[in-house]
């Protein structure tokens, strides 16, 4: 497995890779809304910014000359917020999460950050159970809305 920073060129495999996780992990949001959201999330001009933007970090996981996953991280003065954290469901449980986990985290301490956070649905046990195994405590609570339905979230941190 090779991680490395995204290009543009990875942006509809990483779209991709998004769609089929939130597919296979939120049952509760109803498919065309998950389309939607993934669709708006990774557009190109949005892709771009993300990838340019300073003090912050994408990372992919590419195994076999494909991409298995992938990671969106930013750095707000002293902390670093997981955006995004997918592994293709066809390559989860492979410790390629971990891996990508452990390459973002020294990519944004290059921002000097002190903590990192991930926010994830309350209903996503998987998500939890990860996030807990790295270390993360859950620190906070939260809502969001897709579509027209808000959906309870959970904040976890890593003090570093």
């Amino acid at each position: 497995m090779e991680l490395r920073p995204a290009t543009a060129d990875d942006r509809e495999a990483i779209r991709e890779i998004a769609r089929a996780a939130w597919h296979d992990t939120y049952d509760q949001l109803d498919p065309e809304t998950i389309d939607e959201t993934v669709d708006a999330w990774y557009d190109d001009e949005t892709f771009r910014e993300a990838i340019d933007e300073p003090g912050t970090a994408v990372i992919v996981a590419e195994r076999d000359g494909e991409l298995a996953g992938f990671t969106h991280g930013v750095v707000y003065e002293d902390e670093g917020d997981v955006l995004r954290m997918y592994v293709h469901p066809d390559h989860q449980r492979e410790g390629i999460g971990t891996a990508l986990h452990e390459r973002l985290r020294s990519a944004l301490e290059d921002f000097s950050m002190n903590r990192m956070r991930a926010i994830d649905f309350a209903s996503n046990e998987g998500g939890r159970r990860f996030y807990e195994e790295l270390g993360f405590e859950q620190t906070g609570t939260g809502g969001v809305e897709i579509g027209d339905e808000r959906y309870d979230e959970v904040v976890y941190t890593l003090e570093l």
